[in-house]
This record gives C-alpha cells, structure tokens and sequence, in this order.
C-alpha cells in the first residue's frame, strides 16, 4: 500500500525548490532535496553526482541490477514561477510548476518501491539535465541500464494514462548565414543580403517534411538584420527536426549538409544533429506487455517528443516510457496531475519492478 498524504507532502517539497535546467545553484538544491526524499522513504544512501548541470541523484538497492528506474528533477520554468502558481491540491488536481514533467513520476516511483519488501536489484537515477539535452548526463545514465537491462522512465503518461511505446528521434539545427552588409538605400547592390537568402534556405528546409512517414523539420526561429536602412550581413534560422526512423535521421542530417548558398556573397554554417535517436515501439515491447498482463486496460502511444529513453531503447535494452503522472500541460500554466490516479500509478512502478526481477536472467 501506498499513502497518498505522504506522497503529496514529498511531492510539494519538491515543487516548491523551483529548479530551471540551466540554473546550477536551483538545480542543486534541488538535488539534495530529491536525495533527503528518497533516503527518508527507501533508506540507504542516495548519491549526489557532480556534474556541470547540477548533481545527478543516483540509489541503489543493492544486489545485482535488474531494474533502473530514470527521472529528471530539472524542470522548465523559471525561478518566481512558484509564486505566481503555488503548490495546490484543488478539485481533483493537484497544481504547481513541474507536478506533470516530472516530479509527481519521481514521487510515485519512489513511494512505490518504498512499498516493496524486497529492493534489491532496483536503482533509481535522477538527471540533472533532461530538459537541456541530456549532455552531461548520457553517458551516466546509458552506463545504469546497461548494468541493469531493463528501464522504467517517468515521464508523465499520455491521454488516458498511456503508457509511451515509442518516441520519435528529435534534434535542433541552426543555419547561420553570412552576408555583406551595404546601404539599403544608397548602393543595396554592393550588399549581399543575409536574410534573402535565410528565405531561400527556409523554403528548402520545409521541403524536407515528410509527415507521410513521421518526419517533420519545422523552422522555428528567425533573426536577421539591425536597421531599417542597412542590407543584413548576418541572419539564423533554428529548425526544430523529428523522425521515426534512422534512414530519416540520416536523409535530414545529409540534406542539412547539402544546403548551399542562392545569393552571391552568402555563406552557410549549419550546427545540429538528431541527438536524441527514435524510440521504436519494439524496444518497448516486452516490458509493455509485462505492464498489460499487470493492468489488462492500460494503453500505449507512440509520440513526437524524445526523453531519455530513447538513449536507452538506443542501447537495444527494454524501455518502457511514460509510466509517471497522468495529467497533462506539461510545460504550460495548465500543468496538473489527477489526484486519485497517484496511488494505482505508484503500485504500478512496484509491480513492475517486481515482474522484471522475476524475469530469467540471460
């Protein structure tokens, strides 16, 4: 059994240590405040892992790795956002920065394990860095479920409270480019302008959609130019990318090489990579199947956004993906999480934990 006052106590203690991914002080703070948590209700030591990011929260049970259990504690929201929406329980939802993605799936993980009478062979890591990228935390956390073999992620559930299957492979580009500055009025033809040929560029770039088979390359962020009267000697273009597959990840990532000037006097730089490979539903496959065989209603969905499980789904080791708050408004003032689903939820990761371990080893 699980106590959902109790949950709901750990759950505002760590809301209310705002921790934007970025902010090293509010990130570490955060940390040890996940640390303090996890050791009051698990025992044992939980290790703060220094990082450039903030420190990492990793706890093991002991014994052989079986099972690793993988969060963040970074959230997106700036410090001040508590004060303006303050940690609240109200008509079934409980309300408050960072409850959906992902600190009420942290709760829930660990007062699940807590009901366990036996913890062996279970971690649980808590990234610093999730929100940003992941880069000072991939190799860590490729290196606990490689050791492990099997790989709960609490990221907040999809509609319903569906479990997430697959994820597309996500990445950001930037195309820099390189004009000559002139007068716009006096002599433009002396220019080379920078943000005509930004338009070019983007053009080509939205040909590269192919929504048909998962792929969207969206251009998202637009800069050029400094006064009305000046040819612009400099624009950036930021394209966000997501695809299903590795051949796609590898048409984007060669046609974003490919891309050449269309105005004389230009150049083009192009920065950016697919960093986050897709997720595909057949590195979910067993462990989902352990979770319908547990709760026979529950759902799974493939979607858009990336988490660390597409790391570890990378590796080929099973990953099952979405298993925190069912709720919704990740990253939005509507962020929630539904009260009276934290209780089954949390008995889910127990039940879980419990079917891996009884798995044969290989």
């Amino acid at each position: 059994m699980v106590n959902v006052d109790a949950m709901l106590a750990d759950l505002r203690a760590l809301v209310e240590v705002e921790s934007p991914s970025g902010d090293v002080g509010a990130v570490g703070e955060s940390g040890r405040v996940v640390a303090s948590v996890i050791e009051r209700n698990l025992g044992g030591q939980a290790r703060l892992i220094d990082s450039p990011a903030g420190p990492h929260v990793h706890w093991s049970g002991g014994g052989t790795p079986r099972v690793l259990i993988l969060g963040h504690h970074d959230t997106v929201f700036p410090i001040g956002t508590l004060a303006r929406r303050p940690f609240t329980v109200q008509d079934g939802r409980v309300l408050g920065p960072g409850v959906f993605d992902m600190l009420g799936g942290l709760i829930q993980a660990i007062h699940g394990v807590a009901s366990l009478d036996d913890r062996t062979g279970v971690e649980i890591l808590v990234t610093a860095d999730e929100e940003n990228g992941s880069h000072s935390s991939r190799a860590l956390l490729e290196e606990r479920a490689t050791a492990c073999g099997a790989v709960l992620v609490l990221e907040g559930a999809g509609e319903g409270g569906a479990v997430k299957t697959g994820r597309k492979g996500c990445g950001t580009f930037e195309v820099a480019i390189r004009g000559r500055a002139a007068h716009a009025g006096l002599e433009p033809e002396a220019g080379s302008n920078a943000l005509v040929e930004a338009a070019h560029q983007v053009l080509a770039i939205a040909d590269l959609n192919r929504p048909d088979i998962g792929t969207t390359v969206t251009p998202t962020v637009a800069s050029a130019g400094t006064m009305s009267n000046v040819v612009p000697a400099a624009a950036t273009v930021t394209v966000d990318v997501r695809v299903e597959s590795y051949e796609e990840k590898a048409r984007v990532e060669a046609a974003f090489a490919a891309l050449t000037p269309r105005v004389d006097g230009t150049e083009i730089t192009v920065t950016g990579a697919v960093t986050r490979p897709p997720m595909p539903e057949s590195a979910s496959a067993e462990l989902f199947a352990i979770a319908q065989r547990l709760r026979p209603d529950l759902t799974g969905i493939a979607v858009g956004g990336g988490s660390d499980g597409n790391f570890t789904a990378a590796l080929g080791i099973p990953t099952l993906d979405g298993l925190g708050a069912v709720g919704g408004g990740a990253h939005a003032d509507h962020e929630h999480l539904l009260l009276d689903t934290m209780a089954d939820r949390a008995l889910l990761i127990a039940d879980l934990v419990t079917a891996i371990k009884q798995r044969p080893n290989d």
